[in-house]
């Protein structure tokens, strides 16, 4: 064997060593103990009651497209609720335009939602659901502003949007 397929080979190695090593710490990590809800529902009912692409992001977690939730140009005072429960989740004075594509906060409003970690995309994300009855919303970032310095970057269709003075504009 000539050096260049001794380096090949150990680069070969190393990569899967490498791969081989997250896959298992993924592997490794004990699945999210499943947590109980006040407002449940069943499959059919969830189904019923959301659009289609609602359900794909608060019972499949799913996301929408960035820059496509007219919750995003929402700049009225008021509150976003949950679109699965109607849970008050977090206050208009707290949004702010992350340039992400999608509505952001820093902060939710107190006892209004949940956290844990989220291994989808091969790398560890905090996933944010609603208390209440569980639904995803999205995931939240250490690199938001102060004072929180977090990013609740949440999907618009996940949310309702209820004005405090429906009659001012």
């Amino acid at each position: 064997m000539n050096r260049r397929n001794l380096l090949y080979a150990s680069t070969g190695m190393l990569a899967v060593a490498a791969g081989g090593s997250a896959l298992l710490r993924l592997l490794s990590v004990e699945p999210a103990k499943a947590e109980t809800f006040e407002v449940t529902k069943t499959d059919a009912e969830w189904r019923k009651m959301l659009t289609p692409d609602q359900y794909n992001i608060l019972r499949e977690e799913g996301t929408e497209p960035p820059f496509s939730s007219p919750l995003l140009n929402e700049h009225r005072a008021g509150t976003f609720h949950c679109a699965g429960c109607d849970l008050a989740l977090y206050s208009s004075k707290t949004k702010f335009d992350s340039g992400t594509g999608w509505p952001s906060f820093w902060e939710a409003l107190p006892n209004a939602v949940g956290t844990k970690s989220d291994y989808a995309l091969l790398m560890e994300r905090t996933e944010v659901h609603c208390r209440r009855c569980g639904g995803h919303l999205g995931h939240v970032f250490d690199d938001g502003p102060p004072p929180t310095g977090m990013r609740h970057c949440i999907d618009g269709l996940a949310l309702n949007f209820k004005a405090d003075n429906p009659k001012a504009s």
